[in-house]
């Protein structure tokens, strides 16, 4: 038998893609859409963010299924597609296309599947993927335990872990910006 070569898939293949996806060593890799409370979540998220680039005109929040290349990662990976997301770059030529560029910073709310040791191991090595890419910070939000854990870039492991009743930050990424862990979680 002959083995089958597979081609490739690219950037612009993403681009065709229905739904959200990333692309990753060459493949596109689809995401289940997500319940309802981790969507409630990334949309209170996203409306902080907003408030904050509407305030300080500075920067662009950016809402769940916003996809950013990046040049290819040692692991593969040439997409991301945070749940909410913050980004001080140069917009693309094109606006219609991809940022260019990784955001700022990501925020990954966890849906039911994101849940035990595989997943744990896949959060981490995305969060490394971030790193390697640029992006300064990247949140973990877990709206079962209602927590907000933030990861930096300068000291990946080491994560500030912020619950009810505290206030959640993104610095260096998003200078200045803070929110009410409570505001977060719906009552």
């Amino acid at each position: 038998m002959t083995p089958v070569s597979m081609l490739r898939a690219t950037l612009d293949d993403l681009y065709r893609e229905e739904g959200k996806a990333e692309l990753i060593g060459g493949r596109i890799v689809r995401f289940m859409a997500s319940g309802h409370l981790p969507g409630v979540v990334a949309e209170e998220i996203f409306v902080g963010l907003r408030l904050y680039v509407k305030t300080h005109r500075r920067g662009i929040a950016h809402a769940d299924g916003v996809g950013y290349a990046v040049p290819e990662l040692p692991s593969g990976r040439e997409s991301f597609s945070p749940d909410a997301s913050y980004f001080s770059g140069v917009l693309p030529p094109n606006r219609m296309r991809f940022m260019e560029g990784p955001p700022d910073l990501a925020v990954e709310v966890r849906s039911a599947n994101d849940y035990g040791n595989a997943a744990e191991e896949e959060m981490e090595s995305k969060r490394a993927d971030y790193f390697a890419a640029g992006t300064l910070v990247v949140w973990d939000v877990d709206p079962q335990a209602e927590t907000v854990s933030v990861y930096r870039a300068a000291d990946p492991g080491h994560p500030s872990v912020y619950r009810r009743g505290e206030t959640a930050e993104a610095e260096p990424a998003v200078p200045g910006w803070k929110m009410e862990v409570d505001e977060i979680f719906p009552a």
